[in-house]
């Protein structure tokens, strides 16, 4: 097959060289294997709980349904790999979070080369080790009211917390093996996958209400699908939608050879931060919501009571389903316009890159090189950080609002921030193929 090496590869290109490149197949391959595996690790149970009480409590608990979409069902299952690659994820977020406080992992990972980011990489495991025990353990306390008879005490505790951590540990190993081995990156894949696993569900539950021949519900189902899918076709226009500001390069003279002013452009992404605004400002929202339920049995002790009573009156307004749904509304869109410019902040330095500018003998045209640039690319960041925000809050809260003005509830938990993570997952995963394919273009090349 004759193909062109100055386009991207096509569709039948693609699929062509993932069944005929060996390496490429064998990473597909790797990848598929290891993602099967953690799946059936998720239906490994954790013996001596009493499931049946276990799952009538999920049905009240939003905080749970939330955190059961990342896990593919493992909570609400009580496997194994129940906690799955939240502990890897959370422990990404604070040393992302302490590199920007504490000058000596920043200079680790700006300064220190490759050597530095495996220094990182080893610090992130052990800050998932210590976050895997603590949610282990408040899991494991919190699964003692749900023992069997027989079981419970200190060493259900223990088992129920060195299992959880164990299948933590493991699921890390692999999202890394997948990263190393196979295509993609492996956290995002698992978490990719747990979601998707929650999907069939979800769908099965819609099909089974629009076939009760209910002409309104039909239509209610019919639109809140068509939101879905513009929802999904606006995240790939501003994921991939970036602002290009163009660089000129100086003239510069290399022995008797002249080189002329080269043009190029300097691109920054609508949307900095990705889904992890919306990450963040969930976790916050969330956060009263999961203090109340576990001081909820504290009705005999003095001081939690009173703090239980103010946390239960915080979570109850601060619910999309609550009294005051424009308050949670509201909240959820100013956490996330905050989180969006903290997060675009650790990511873009405007100062750093008007400096490498300099150092490069770049300017941007009609912009004086130095403080000015670095004012400019400020001014530019910080508007396409906005655009980027309010896009996330719409993301956010239409998908919520919808289901509840169409009273169809089948896809809940399953709103702005999974979606934004199946699509980004989706596009980042198929370029990494394409870059793969014209790898193989540029060997074929060499070997002719």
């Amino acid at each position: 097959m004759v193909v062109s090496r100055d386009k991207a590869p096509t569709a039948q290109e693609t699929f062509m060289q993932m069944a005929q490149a060996a390496g490429l197949r064998g990473r597909l391959l790797v990848t598929i294997g290891l993602l099967i595996l953690v799946r059936l690790g998720v239906f490994i149970p954790i013996p001596g709980i009493d499931r049946a009480r276990f799952a009538q409590e999920l049905q009240n608990s939003p905080l749970i349904g939330f955190l059961d979409i990342f896990s593919g069902g493992g909570i609400s299952a009580v496997g194994i790999f129940a906690l799955g690659i939240l502990p890897y994820i959370n422990a990404s977020i604070i040393l992302q979070l302490l590199t920007a406080a504490i000058p000596s992992l920043e200079n680790l990972q700006k300064n220190e080369g490759e050597a530095g980011r495996r220094k990182i990489s080893q610090i992130t495991r052990y800050v998932s080790l210590g976050w895997a025990v603590v949610q282990s353990v408040g899991i494991a306390l919190w699964l003692q009211r749900y023992a069997t008879a027989g079981n419970g005490g200190p060493v259900f505790i223990a088992e129920i917390a060195l299992a959880l951590t164990a299948g933590a540990m493991f699921v890390m190993w692999v999202s890394e093996l997948i990263t190393e081995r196979g295509i993609g990156n492996g956290a995002s894949l698992l978490i990719f996958l747990n979601i998707v696993a929650v999907l069939p569900r979800s769908l099965g539950q819609t099909f089974e209400l629009a076939q009760s021949g209910d002409r309104e519900i039909v239509g209610r189902v019919a639109i809140l699908l068509v939101v879905f899918l513009v929802m999904i076709v606006g995240i790939v226009f501003v994921q991939e939608g970036t602002r290009r500001i163009p660089i000129i390069s100086a003239r510069r003279q290399v022995g008797r050879r002249l080189y002329r002013e080269r043009t190029s452009y300097l691109p920054l992404r609508l949307n900095q931060g990705g889904v992890m605004p919306i990450i963040f400002a969930s976790a916050v929202l969330v956060l009263p919501i999961s203090l109340a339920q576990f001081t909820q049995n504290s009705s005999g002790n003095k001081f939690l009571a009173p703090v239980n009573q103010v946390l239960s009156q915080v979570a109850i307004f601060l619910r999309p389903d609550g009294p005051t749904p424009w308050l949670y509304s509201a909240v959820y869109l100013v956490l996330i316009v905050f989180f969006s410019y903290f997060y675009a902040s650790l990511i873009v330095n405007p100062v750093d890159m008007a400096q490498n500018l300099k150092k490069m003998g770049a300017s941007i045209p009609g912009i004086r090189p130095g403080s000015a640039t670095a004012d400019y690319i400020e001014r530019v960041l910080n508007r396409l950080t906005f655009l980027g925000a309010i896009f996330l809050g719409l993301v956010a809260i239409i998908p919520t609002a919808v289901e509840s003005a169409t009273r169809v509830t089948t896809f809940q938990g399953l709103g702005a921030t999974s979606l934004l993570i199946l699509v980004g997952v989706a596009i980042d995963t198929a370029k990494q193929i394409q870059t793969y394919v014209i790898s193989q273009r540029y060997e074929g090349m060499v070997k002719q």
